[in-house]
């Protein structure tokens, strides 16, 4: 690492680990001035923690790879409090950006990963790849993830981010999969814009978590995804999680598992004024899903979490089997405000879709078919 002025420059050393002269630039030149890390293979071996950025614009054009030594990051990988996640790149300040210029490349060398962990659970410890904690007045753009270790982004605590023109892919190429590779998820955070993403992820593509609000997401591709989401939301049950004002705009799913949902556990708080616009599917399973009791589907009814002034318009496209809306809302606390406009989903195979409905409002402007039995799963492996 060089020093100019205001200015650090990072060149690859041809060594095991690179992150000792990040660091460096990141305490020499992260207030107040400009961080160059040019083109060329970087290799990151050590958790990188930097949450005193100001004023600090930061400029990636070099391959930055992650290395295998899962035990390592096992122990030490930044926790972030949310489920018991952690991280291997956390930045944090006011007023600073991280540009890629379309040519930055983050690899977390993810196949080691999904291999050792065959196919089971979110393991502590295994690490998202770029996390903004406590972070305000930020632009993220012109960055490639390959292969990343966990999520590929997550922001909290955090307000006022801009992330844009950013391109993921987490794929397996054995037979275990890559289990909860999200490109996105926002905890405890407000006005946020992502524009012009292209996720291959697996899992959720877009994720809004608990008490963020004032969300607008556009022009986002998601293969093989959840694709856009809100939630989960209410877990642990006895504390209140909000979700408000998101838009959701211009988005294509493409051979995913949902498309434009929404799941919380049977907690408290509430959901409100969501709107699903302009959604594009292929051959996605569940493309209108909500469910008051994700993953155990038991407890439904006793779920207090209002959802409520949510809508869908213009959503078309093809289902994957012969349901196109599945929607069971608490019997305690039922939704309100719905309303669907333009929605034109096909079973890909040919015949009607079905619309499944339950304790929501009837003035929706959706023609349901029949009432969704409690505890509709998430995916269905057939014709309902």
């Amino acid at each position: 690492m060089t020093k100019t002025g205001s200015l650090c420059t990072v060149t690859p050393s041809g060594s095991k680990d690179d992150s000792p002269a990040l660091m460096d630039a990141f305490k020499q030149c992260g207030q107040n001035g400009q961080i160059e890390v040019t083109q060329g293979d970087y290799t990151i071996a050590k958790v990188m923690d930097v949450l005193n950025l100001k004023n600090c614009d930061i400029s990636i054009r070099g391959k930055l790879t992650w290395n295998d030594d899962i035990q390592y990051w096992l122990k030490n990988s930044v926790g972030v409090t949310y489920a018991s996640r952690s991280t291997a790149f956390r930045l944090g300040g006011e007023n600073f950006t991280l540009l890629g210029h379309g040519q930055a490349l983050f690899f977390g060398n993810g196949q080691k990963w999904y291999d050792q962990n065959r196919g089971n659970s979110n393991q502590n410890g295994r690490p998202i790849s770029l996390t903004l904690w406590k972070a305000k007045n930020v632009w993220i753009d012109g960055i490639t993830w390959r292969q990343p270790q966990f999520w590929h982004t997550f922001v909290a605590h955090s307000e006022n981010i801009t992330m844009t023109n950013l391109d993921m892919n987490a794929t397996s190429s054995t037979q275990w999969s890559t289990v909860n590779t999200d490109g996105f998820d926002s905890w405890n955070s407000k006005d946020i814009v992502i524009k012009n993403w292209i996720v291959t992820c697996g899992d959720d593509c877009i994720s809004i978590k608990g008490n963020s609000s004032n969300i607008h997401v556009r022009n986002v591709t998601c293969y093989e995804s959840g694709a856009m989401c809100i939630g989960s939301l209410g877990n642990p049950t006895n504390i209140p999680d909000f979700v408000d004002n998101v838009l959701f705009e211009d988005i294509t799913a493409v051979h995913s598992s949902n498309a434009a949902w929404i799941k919380t556990y049977p907690g408290i708080g509430h959901v409100r004024n969501i709107t699903f616009r302009n959604i594009h599917i292929v051959d996605v399973n569940q493309p209108i899903y909500v469910s008051p009791c994700i993953y155990s589907y038991s407890n439904c009814d006793a779920s207090r979490l209002k959802i409520s002034d949510v809508s869908w318009e213009n959503v078309t496209g093809t289902s994957r089997y012969n349901v196109a809306v599945g929607v069971y809302c608490s019997k305690q606390t039922p939704c309100t405000g719905f309303k669907f406009k333009d929605i034109d989903i096909r079973p890909k195979d040919g015949g009607k879709a079905k619309i499944l409905c339950s304790n929501m409002n009837s003035d929706s402007g959706l023609a349901c078919t029949g009432t969704c039995p409690v505890g509709w799963k998430q995916q269905l492996s057939g014709n309902a």
